[in-house]
């Protein structure tokens, strides 16, 4: 029986060596068949991929040709009705002005469409204004320059020193100088949520916002601020400016109060040789905040020096202080560029507010740089040491209330 076993498997094992043998040799021989094949067909496609492949090439170029004209149509639409370039001089009067710091203020403006305006702090004395329509019109939203009456308020209600840090993501937390320098939306958006609309609003109009800046200036419109809080929140007003109408000239006018300490003056606009030599400052109110301004100025210091407004930085022989504001108007519309500062020097201190209007292309760091070339130019002409600021006793006439 284990005779029979033992040749059966012999016999099993012969007969599957010679299957397996005879399998091997037609895969070998198949496999060759396959390989002429493919070698037959590819020769006889192979015009038909050649012609495939410029085919697919002329249709990646078709493709590129519609994205290029797709991309030069989209560059080309501008969803604003406010030109980025334009005669800014056009229909002003420059009587009364003071006329080397006008040219400046020209030459650094440029082709831009926007206006410039500048102040002396002491005095509250306009010294030229460039695109006097712009400047005197009925206002645009603040961006983020608004973050100043946002300082001040959240400062005066205690909800806020300079050390205090509010955590902005899991890794990055700011104080008031980096939230200023760096224009951070969510460090002042909080502070507004914390503080409220009534307490936004009044420390807004204590500061000059929602009335006129100007003592009698011939065609000057107000700005406006919100009866209630705007449908954005609070957050956006506070950050953004939502819901607020600033001039240039309310601009100036509240940047000279950081500039002097917290007198808040009329601006006056002298017309004439007659009206300049009697000149007379007049304060509007004087503003409880000394105290908070040596708080809030080293941030818009830091702005210039390695901030939003470092474009401001052309000058290394004295400081400058400012803070830029960046958004779109929809009111307009138009695309705008803010920035509102002040120098220091030994002798003079100048306030310029800078506003651009136009496309995306203007913004408030380009708006800092204009105003950086001003004060370089009239750096260079030695104008802020052929005169010393002295100081006044200066009277106060209209409402002394913070907000009438």
């Amino acid at each position: 029986m284990r005779l029979v076993s033992f040749k059966f498997l012999l016999t099993l094992f012969a007969a599957s060596l010679l299957m397996f043998c005879t399998a091997s040799a037609a895969n070998r021989k198949a496999k060759s068949k396959s390989r002429a094949h493919k070698v037959a067909v590819a020769e006889v496609r192979k015009p038909v991929r050649k012609q495939a492949r410029y085919a697919d090439v002329s249709r990646v170029r078709v493709r590129r040709t519609a994205s290029k004209l797709h991309q030069r149509r989209h560059a080309y639409s501008n969803p604003y009705t406010s030109p980025t370039y334009a005669d800014s001089t056009a229909g002003d009067q420059v009587d009364g002005e003071d006329l080397v710091v006008r040219r400046a203020a020209v030459r650094a403006l440029g082709p831009y469409n926007g206006a410039v305006v500048v102040v002396d702090p002491s005095s509250g004395r306009v010294l030229s204004i460039v695109n006097q329509k712009l400047a005197f019109s009925s206002g645009f939203q603040p961006c983020s320059t608004i973050k100043l009456v946002t300082a001040v308020a959240g400062l005066s209600e205690g909800v806020i020193t300079p050390e205090t840090t509010i955590r902005l993501s899991r890794r990055k937390s700011f104080d008031l100088d980096d939230a200023l320098a760096h224009s951070n939306n969510l460090y002042f958006a909080q502070i507004g949520d914390k503080l409220g609309f009534e307490k936004i609003q009044h420390y807004a109009r204590m500061m000059g916002l929602g009335e006129k800046a100007g003592w009698n200036i011939e065609g000057e419109e107000l700005g406006a601020l919100p009866d209630e809080e705007p449908k954005e929140g609070m957050g956006m007003m506070t950050s953004f400016g939502s819901g607020i109408s600033l001039t240039p000239l309310q601009l100036a006018s509240m940047v000279s109060v950081f500039a002097n300490g917290g007198t808040l003056y009329y601006l006056q606009y002298p017309r004439s040789e007659e009206e300049i030599e009697n000149f007379q400052p007049k304060i509007k109110r004087q503003l409880d905040i000394a105290k908070f301004v040596p708080e809030i100025t080293p941030g818009m210091n830091d702005a210039v020096e390695f901030g939003t407004a470092r474009r401001a930085g052309y000058v290394t022989t004295q400081a400058i202080y400012g803070k830029t504001g960046t958004c779109s108007d929809t009111r307009t519309p138009t695309h705008l560029g803010w920035f509102g500062s002040f120098n220091e020097t030994g002798g003079r201190k100048l306030v310029v507010a800078v506003l651009l209007t136009g496309g995306h292309v203007v913004n408030g760091p380009r708006a800092s740089g204009i105003a950086g070339q001003l004060y370089k130019i009239l750096n260079d002409e030695n104008y802020f040491g052929s005169e010393e600021t002295a100081s006044r006793d200066v009277p106060t006439v209209g409402p002394s209330g913070c907000c009438q």
